[in-house]
């Protein structure tokens, strides 16, 4: 750090005097330091400071405004270095506060480039530009002949127009055209409501939490829950707001109100209150939305709402579900639109050991500490990759043989299922609409497992839960693609479970995690076609692995190529051809020779 000082007072002259300077006084030093190592100077600096008396502007000040040029022709800014007002920036020589003076003591090391005051500087395509180091041969025909006035920088080449942001609308416009504002529903559209808005139902997002103005979708079914409290409850939709059929027509919900007798599944405490007084609201416990549906309309919407009393302290677990069901069948099934798996159905099992067929497979869904003991379950969902778990209470004085049947039991308890639907459809009457799940037992009668000698050690633990489900995309139906599961197979992971405590082991617990996790695996519908030799050996002719395909360079002549009719390519193909052959002809010496002697 270098500190340039002055010692003595700068004053200017006194108002009576008759001999005054005509400038400000100012002191100039300079100060030069050197870097040297063994009596050879590696860098130099030179500091130069002005110091000026302290004084107050006295002369005009203009009022006149700043004209901004044209920036499609000239730049805003001729020296972006130039960044303090009234000094010269070091290293700035388009800098016009700076002095020749100055500007020696930084005359080699000058910024360069736009932000040393090149602001237009030559472009590539220039014909008098050498930027490039290599020129090819066919430069010169192809070059640009231009002023820097006209440039990729300047010019006409950029305008300067803004794009004014568009804050998007909740609301979404149809169609424009009078009459029916609708044409009917697709799987996955978003249902309107009359004043051309979306009809909203509190859904899970993807980070787990609830978003109160998520949209239903046409024939997508869930099964929602969400906490709240009285502080952050809200009130959804009204009821009487009427949905758009899908033909332009409106319908009004069904509702019919309950009050919820057993409020204890539904609220939870979260703290003693001391208060005598407790202040409670009549709230929404559930609603439960059925859609009936017929083609692409719905025919009728039927709401059942459940009222209960929430107290302040109190946790609420609302719930919201949403069923399409057809006109056409009476049962509740699942719509069959496509019959296929779509993302986010719920994965149909089978049980065809049992009389009831009826299955499921289940994760984990941990709750309040996320103990074994008060967790529950929830479906598998397609498409949608799960891990869950819970922890299990072990004591210290557990036996391994007794610890590894608590642990499969408890894992079996979430897969009652045999069986997996190929399709969204499945009937449970034709096996053939089924999968066998494939199980992978932790141990079997070959398998020699360790009963552990050592206290508080457990070894070969199946407290991992692996599902893997295979699924195809096997076509599509109004565009929507088809999607069935191929195979399912079951697995579990051992781990080595040791007891973990404190100073003091006696009399305590410790916990034992177990997982459950749902992959799913999409594989093409048919094996792909195996390569052949000659693409095995020969990888330069792949046009899959190299930039320059010479199989594809008559590829407007073969019937791959859709660009034109086959017939235009071909007659294109042969005049070409009929060219070139030509050429070749009239090119070759004794076509001359045979030339001349003809004219003689």
């Amino acid at each position: 750090e270098v500190t340039v000082s002055l010692t003595r007072n700068l004053q200017l002259c006194l108002p009576n005097a008759t001999d005054c300077c005509t400038t400000p006084l100012c002191v100039v030093e300079t100060l030069q330091v050197l870097a040297c190592r063994d009596a050879l100077v590696l860098a130099h600096l030179l500091v130069q400071a002005e110091i000026y008396a302290n004084s107050s502007f006295t002369g005009n000040v203009s009022e006149n405004a700043t004209v901004i040029p044209n920036q499609a022709f000239k730049p805003l800014g001729s020296c972006p270095c130039d960044l303090t007002a009234g000094a010269c920036d070091v290293r700035c020589c388009c800098d016009l506060e700076c002095t020749p003076d100055l500007k020696q003591l930084f005359n080699e090391l000058c910024f360069t480039g736009v932000f040393g005051g090149d602001v237009n500087p030559p472009f590539d395509q220039l014909c008098s530009s050498h930027s490039m180091e290599y020129t090819p041969d066919w430069f010169r025909f192809l070059c640009v002949q231009s002023s820097l006035n006209n440039t990729p920088f300047l010019g006409y080449f950029y305008h300067g127009s803004i794009s004014t942001p568009r804050v998007p609308s909740f609301k979404i416009p149809l169609q424009t055209s009078p009459g029916r504002l609708f044409t009917g529903y697709r799987q996955g559209d978003p249902i309107m409501t009359e004043e051309n808005e979306y009809f909203a139902i509190p859904q899970q997002s993807m980070a787990g939490q609830c978003v109160g103005n998520a949209p239903v979708a046409y024939l997508q079914n869930f099964d929602v829950k969400c906490l709240t409290n009285l502080a952050s409850y809200k009130k959804g939709l009204p009821h009487d707001v009427r949905i758009n059929s899908g033909t332009g027509d409106f319908i009004k919900q069904n509702v019919i109100y309950r009050t919820i007798t057993n409020m204890d599944k539904f609220k939870t405490k979260s703290e003693s209150l001391h208060s005598a007084e407790v202040w409670c609201q009549n709230v929404t416990f559930a609603e439960h939305y059925t859609f009936i549906w017929k083609d692409k309309n719905i025919e009728q919407v039927n709401v059942t709402v459940f009222l209960g009393s929430l107290c302040d302290g109190e946790i609420l677990t609302q719930r919201f579900t949403v069923k399409f069901l057809s006109l056409e069948i009476t049962t509740p099934v699942e719509p069959s639109g496509n019959p296929g798996y779509q993302v986010g159905k719920l994965v149909r099992a089978a049980n065809m050991n049992a009389s009831d067929t009826f299955g499921s497979l289940n994760i984990w869904k941990p709750a309040g500490r996320g103990l074994c003991t008060s967790a529950t379950d929830t479906p598998v969902l397609f498409g949608l990759d799960s891990f869950s778990g819970c922890l299990l209470g072990v004591d210290i004085n557990e036996d391994c043989s007794l610890l590894r049947g608590n642990v499969t039991e408890k894992l079996d308890s979430l897969i009652r299922a045999t069986h997996i639907g190929k399709r969204d459809n499945s009937s449970y009457s034709d096996l053939n609409d089924w999968v066998e799940v494939i199980r992978l037992d932790p141990f079997n009668s070959d398998t020699n497992v360790s009963t552990g000698s050592l206290k508080g050690i457990c070894p070969d633990i199946p407290a991992n839960l692996n599902i893997r489900i295979i699924f195809a995309n096997v076509g599509a139906v109004q565009g929507i693609p088809r999607q069935e599961i191929l195979a399912v197979q079951i697995s579990f992971s051992t781990v080595i479970w040791q007891f973990q405590c404190g100073l003091i082991c006696e009399n305590s617990t410790s916990f034992l995690p177990i997982t459950a996790s749902v992959q799913f695996i999409e594989v093409p519908a048919q094996p792909p076609i195996p390569l052949t030799r000659s693409q095995m050996n020969y990888t330069e002719f792949d046009c899959n692995r190299n930039d320059v395909c010479w199989p594809q360079l008559l590829y407007p002549l073969t019937r791959f190529y859709s660009g034109e009719p086959y017939s235009q390519c071909l007659a294109k193909g042969l005049s070409l051809a009929f060219f070139v052959l030509l050429a070749a002809i009239l090119s070759n010496p004794w076509f001359s020779k045979l030339w001349n002697s003809s004219l003689v």
